[in-house]
């Protein structure tokens, strides 16, 4: 094992490395336009544990679903072995978001030891429920989002579970699409993984998980740095909704620790606007990092200060059979609910508001000139605030 500080930097910008190749190779064989043009999609590298230990390129609140994803995984399955590949799109089975986006997580090995896992998550056109591209307005429980996938093997030592793969697409209306975007994510992992298994043989599994969990403490070190220069004390936020509800976030901020506490919140919606507790904890990580150290990667030593507060039954913490689809409408209030409660406070680290919303358009139907379904899937685009400089 080495304690060479220049071997384990090397380590740490590989992990980088292969993270962001993941994300390229998925990027370029995906099938759908909203991976690959969009890229609406993201990837990352987690230690044996679980523990998020580099994040790739993508969407930051997709990133902070990984580690969440493979700690289920983890807890799951006593059974994992080289060339397993896991997969799950359940927000309450390690999923985290919404049915579209599906998580695969593959474990990496150093001859019998599990090291490290690569994971990626990515919106899928269709997987099947109420409505083309499995997202409606009008849903009232997650059964009539589409299929769920509750974290099941999807490959077993590198052979394919061929029912798995056949249930999902038959769930499909766009099933070509769908095993094609599932294909792009399995060769991200196994990228993933073949980068960081030279990485261990080339080093040694010794050094090369003490590289991971030396960067972790270092985050967490940067994290507490920055954390004692915020402003201690008690902020408060409530705010009122465009439906009526008011929304309510409360702050807490001392040298040691960012409490979040969001349990004085409106009950679960009938509707599909809720967000899983974990999903509202990713929210309170993407501010966290911006307040904290916005300018190296996020790792688990990152957000060990922070800690999230809901209510299990809340529009914030929804409990099973809650529809979920459109969680990301309600985690954009959540993130903007901390950040205006604390921006007054700290207005050289947070810029204005943004048009606060994804705004996500879905078109889809029978294409007139070859009979086949199609989707369509677009975030529209709207102002983002500036920052006030003196």
């Amino acid at each position: 094992m080495s304690n060479d500080p220049i071997t384990l930097e090397i380590i740490q910008n590989s992990l980088q490395a292969a993270a962001d190749e993941m994300f390229a190779a998925m990027r370029k064989t995906a099938m759908s336009s909203i991976i690959y043009e969009v890229l609406d999609m993201g990837t990352g590298i987690t230690d044996a544990e679980g523990r998020i230990a580099s994040s790739g390129a993508g969407i930051p609140a997709f990133v902070g679903v990984l580690d969440k994803s493979v700690q289920y995984i983890i807890g799951k399955f006593d059974d994992i072995h080289p060339g397993d590949i896991y997969i799950t799109n359940d927000p309450w089975h390690g999923g985290v978001t919404h049915l579209n986006d599906l998580v695969l997580a593959m474990p990496i090995f150093s001859d019998d030891r599990l090291i490290a896992w690569s994971a990626n998550i990515a919106h899928n056109s269709d997987v099947g429920g109420m409505a083309p591209g499995s997202l409606s307005g009008e849903a009232t429980e997650i059964f009539q989002e589409g299929l769920r996938l509750p974290a099941i093997r999807l490959i077993r030592e590198g052979e394919t579970e061929q029912s798995v793969m056949d249930i999902i697409t038959c769930n499909s209306r766009m099933p070509d699409f769908l095993l094609g975007d599932v294909w792009a994510a399995i060769a991200s992992v196994r990228v993933g993984a073949k980068r960081l298994g030279e990485l261990a043989e080339k080093y040694g599994a010794d050094t090369f998980v003490q590289a991971m969990e030396g960067f972790m403490d270092f985050g967490e070190k940067t994290a507490k740095a920055e954390l004692v220069k915020l402003p201690k004390g008690t902020f408060e936020l409530s705010e009122e909704q465009d439906d009526g509800r008011t929304f309510n976030v409360k702050i807490t901020i001392n040298d040691d620790e960012f409490v979040v506490d969001l349990r004085d919140n409106p009950d679960q919606d009938a509707g599909p606007t809720n967000t899983s507790r974990d999903g509202t904890i990713v929210c309170a990580q993407m501010v966290f990092k911006s307040l904290t150290d916005p300018e190296t990667p996020a790792n688990d030593g990152s957000f060990r200060p922070l800690k999230v507060l809901t209510r299990e039954g809340s529009v914030f913490h929804a409990q099973e059979p809650a529809a979920i689809g459109f969680y990301f409408e309600t985690e954009v209030r959540v993130y903007d609910l901390i950040w205006r409660c604390l921006a007054p406070h700290v207005p050289e680290r947070l810029p204005s508001g943004h048009f606060s919303s994804i705004c996500g358009t879905f078109i889809g139907g029978i294409h007139p000139d070859t009979g086949r379904q199609y989707t369509i899937i677009e975030p529209q685009i709207g102002g983002w605030g500036g920052l006030g400089r003196p």
